[in-house]
């Protein structure tokens, strides 16, 4: 099993929305959804994983990787939504990762207005991930 993602850029901020499971086989998916991310944003990244079944210690230490990875390109990765069956332990050298019970809450930090029609709001995603979010 991998994972779907899907990459939005709204008012300098990008939501990387991941679903499935992060185990061993996803995470060279998950860097490459990294890797697209820093290619086509500036600011601050936001891993919202509210769509993530579970992930696995292999999926762990690939999310502690992209944080260092934004790092050096001067961007920050934070979470929204962790797996309940874990927590994010990165080691003593990672950037630091603010964690955010869901993606509302990230936007709250960053006072931007999920959903809201918006210049300049761009949208990539895997073939597997819905055309449409359900409407609430």
């Amino acid at each position: 099993m991998t994972i779907e993602w899907r990459y939005t850029v709204e008012q300098e901020l990008g939501v990387l929305s991941v679903s499935g499971y992060l185990g061993p086989d996803a995470v060279r998916r998950f860097e490459g959804a990294v890797g697209w991310a820093l290619g086509r944003g500036t600011g601050p990244v936001v891993v919202d994983l509210t769509g993530l079944r579970a992930w696995s210690a292999e999926g762990q230490l690939a999310i502690t990787e992209a944080a260092r990875r934004l790092a050096a390109a001067g961007r920050s990765l934070e979470l929204a939504a962790i797996p309940a069956d874990g927590s994010l332990v990165p080691d003593g050298d990672c950037p630091p990762i603010p964690v955010y019970a869901d993606l509302a809450e990230a936007f709250a930090a960053h006072s931007t207005r999920h959903g809201e029609p918006s210049e300049g709001r761009h949208e990539w995603r895997t073939t597997g991930w819905p055309a449409a979010e359900p409407k609430a």
